[in-house]
């Protein structure tokens, strides 16, 4: 049986879909299970044995080129896909790009999310038709397909996979900065607004390394955005945390935060892979719901995240402010929700994680 899913999203959302993946591989174990992504998320799906083979869809060359290029590139890609003859096409968003692949990839079978398209509605491209349920786990809604195949649910864990290579060098990393019990730290998002405020992060790194003896190890793409940012929170730290931001692949931060004791964060892609490698996490919701995108047990805990203030997901724990609204402070974009989660409130909830 050929499979092919669909997920058109960043780098955490197609993480949460490796439950999804293993659990169709455990239904059919004869299956060959293919995996379109956006280009930028293709090494979060690397070395995973469920997967086939993953297909990159080139989204950032896509809005380079203009209407008509990129007309002919979507039906390139549709023809490629075509052209594999799958026997079911699964699209995990309520994207039309995914729908329109779906439509016309004359695979047996076709299920995706009720559309909210009026004219792709019409057109119905699905055999099967999921609902969206409201303040539901991604990793739940993920799961809804194999009840509609009527497929069993065999697991509930996210995985990612990285070599031993990856491995290798992160613990060359440790022993160059003689570092054994560490807290991993990604302070920064491609959606700075997600961001705690810098004075706050500075000051829960000294904490940790100051008095409560931890080394720190701190992360960061290699954006400029997000590098410069960094050393503006470490510029204001009074200890000397190590940074690694811009240093690591997506399968070395894997590993590394593996040897961690704690992920402290964001609402991240680096949030999420650590919750994949059973690392325990605590991070702050200010600007995004936790009820779709809280850090995942693999414990099988409960899972669910649907308040303000701090909520308990075994082994992760983190503190939600639902004002997600959003104002300007020195030209930087941030929400209320953020900045009114406070550093006493961080500082007692690490202390009993710790």
């Amino acid at each position: 049986m050929r499979i092919l899913l669909i997920k058109f999203r960043n780098l955490g959302d197609v993480l949460l879909s490796s439950c999804l993946v293993k659990n169709l591989k455990l239904n059919y174990p004869k299956s060959k299970i293919d995996f379109a992504v956006n280009k930028n998320c293709v090494d979060i799906l690397r070395n995973n044995p469920n997967i086939n083979k993953v297909i990159p869809y080139d989204r950032k060359k896509a809005k380079e080129r203009n209407f008509y290029l990129r007309i002919i590139d979507d039906i390139k890609f549709i023809m490629l896909i075509r052209k594999k003859e799958y026997d079911l096409v699964v699209n995990l968003t309520e994207g039309e790009r995914g729908a329109l692949i779906s439509l016309f990839s004359n695979a047996r079978i076709k299920i995706g999310f009720k559309l909210k398209s009026k004219f792709l509605s019409l057109i119905n491209p699905y055999d099967i038709n999921v609902r969206f349920v409201e303040n539901k786990h991604t990793v739940f809604q993920d799961l809804q397909f194999l009840d509609s195949l009527n497929l069993k649910v065999y697991e509930k864990s996210i995985e990612i996979f990285h070599s031993n290579l990856d491995e290798k060098y992160v613990n060359e990393v440790l022993i160059k900065n003689k570092i054994q019990n560490f807290v991993h730290i990604h302070p920064v998002s491609r959606w700075m607004f997600k961001a705690w405020n810098d004075s706050n992060m500075s000051e829960v790194i000294d904490y940790l390394i100051l008095e409560k003896n931890y080394s720190v190890i701190v992360t960061g793409s290699n954006s400029t955005r997000e590098t410069n940012r960094i050393k503006q929170i470490l510029k204001n730290c009074k200890s000397k945390p190590i940074n690694l931001s811009g240093e690591l692949s997506i399968n070395q931060l894997a590993a590394l935060s593996k040897k961690a004791t704690l992920f402290f964060g964001i609402d991240t892609a680096p949030m999420h892979i650590a919750a994949a490698v059973n690392t325990p996490v605590f991070a702050l919701f200010g600007a995004s719901f936790p009820a779709y995108w809280g850090p995942w047990s693999n414990t099988g805990h409960n899972n669910y995240y649907n308040k303000c203030g701090l909520q308990i997901n075994l082994p992760h724990a983190i503190i939600s402010n639902m004002n997600h609204k959003i104002f300007y402070e020195n030209g930087i974009k941030k929400t209320i929700g953020m900045s009114e989660i406070t550093v006493s409130e961080v500082k007692e909830y690490l202390d009993n994680m710790l």
